[in-house]
C-alpha cells in the first residue's frame, strides 16, 4: 500500500524558482517516512507555497511572523466526533516554501532535490507526533530523518560542510 498525496501548488511563486520536483516523487519521499501499519494507506496534502503564503500561515498557526520552509498540520478531529478510522489514516497538511527551499539548498552545498526529500520526510515525521523541542526529542528525529535520507540514497541532511557541522535550518526556522 501506498500513501495517497495531494499536491497542490501555488500560482504566485516566482519565475526563477526552480519548478518543484513531481508529485510522484514527492509522494514515495511520504511513503519513505511513514512509520505507520505498512498496509495503511495514510492520506496527506501538500501544498508548494510562495514566500508570502509561508509567512502568513507561520504568523496564523505559531505566531512568527516570518516564513519557514516547512510547516506541518497534523488531522485533529473534534473532541466530540469519535472516528478512530478517520484519524488513523489521515495524516493532516504541509506546506513547503519552494523559494527557502530552493534558498537554503544553496546555502547548505546540497542539490534542491535532496532538500526537497528532506522537507517532505521532516513533515511527514512531524504529521506522525515527533518533534524537535527537546534535545532528546531532536536527537531521536534527527537520527531517523539521516536513516530515511539514506535509505532514499541521500546524504545525512544535516552535514553541511567538510567538519561534520550540524545544520540547524529546520529547528532554527521555528
Amino acid at each position: 500500500m501506498a500513501i495517497q498525496m495531494d499536491v497542490l501548488c501555488a500560482d504566485d511563486l516566482p519565475e526563477s524558482i526552480e519548478e518543484p520536483p513531481p508529485s510522484s516523487l514527492l509522494c514515495s519521499w511520504a511513503q519513505a517516512a511513514w512509520q505507520g501499519d505498512k498496509a495503511a494507506e495514510p492520506v496527506l496534502s501538500l501544498r508548494i507555497v510562495s514566500l508570502a503564503e509561508s509567512q502568513q500561515l507561520n504568523h496564523d498557526y505559531r505566531g512568527q511572523n516570518k516564513p519557514t520552509n516547512v510547516l506541518s498540520f497534523p488531522m485533529q478531529m473534534a473532541s466530540d466526533i469519535d472516528e478512530p478510522l478517520i484519524t488513523d489514516f489521515i495524516l493532516g497538511d504541509l506546506a513547503i516554501c519552494a523559494e527557502i527551499v530552493a534558498d537554503e539548498a544553496q546555502q547548505q552545498k546540497k542539490t534542491a532535490q535532496a532538500h526537497w526529500a528532506h522537507m517532505v520526510v521532516h513533515g511527514v515525521l512531524h504529521l506522525q507526533g515527533f518533534d524537535h523541542v527537546s534535545d532528546d526529542e531532536a536527537l531521536q528525529m534527527e537520527t531517523l530523518e539521516t536513516q530515511i535520507m539514506q535509505q532514499l540514497g541521500f546524504a545525512d541532511p544535516y552535514l553541511v560542510n567538510e567538519n561534520n557541522a550540524k545544520e540547524l535550518s529546520v529547528a532554527e526556522s521555528k
